[in-house]
C-alpha cells in the first residue's frame, strides 16, 4: 500500500494551512493531528471523511488509491 500519509501534509500547504488550524477544526490537539502527518498513527475513517470533505476531494486521493483529486458525486 502507498504511503498516503505525505499527502495530508502536502493538501495541508496547498492550502497556506497551519496544523493548528486543522487540528482546530478537526477538534483534536495539534501534536495528535501531527502524528497522522507524520504516520506515527491512522487515521480513523471519521478523521478522514472530514478532511476528504474540507479539502473537496476524496478519501481515495488521500489514501493514494488514486492521483485523479476530484471529489466523487
Amino acid at each position: 500500500m502507498n504511503n498516503y500519509y505525505p499527502r495530508l501534509k502536502d493538501l495541508r500547504e496547498d492550502h497556506d494551512l497551519s496544523q493548528q488550524f486543522i487540528a482546530d477544526f478537526l477538534e483534536m490537539k495539534q501534536p495528535q493531528y501531527s502524528r497522522y502527518e507524520r504516520g506515527l498513527r491512522d487515521i480513523p475513517t471519521d478523521i478522514l471523511i472530514k478532511l476528504a470533505l474540507f479539502y473537496k476531494t476524496s478519501t481515495d486521493y488521500i489514501l493514494g488509491l488514486t492521483n485523479n483529486n476530484t471529489p466523487y458525486k
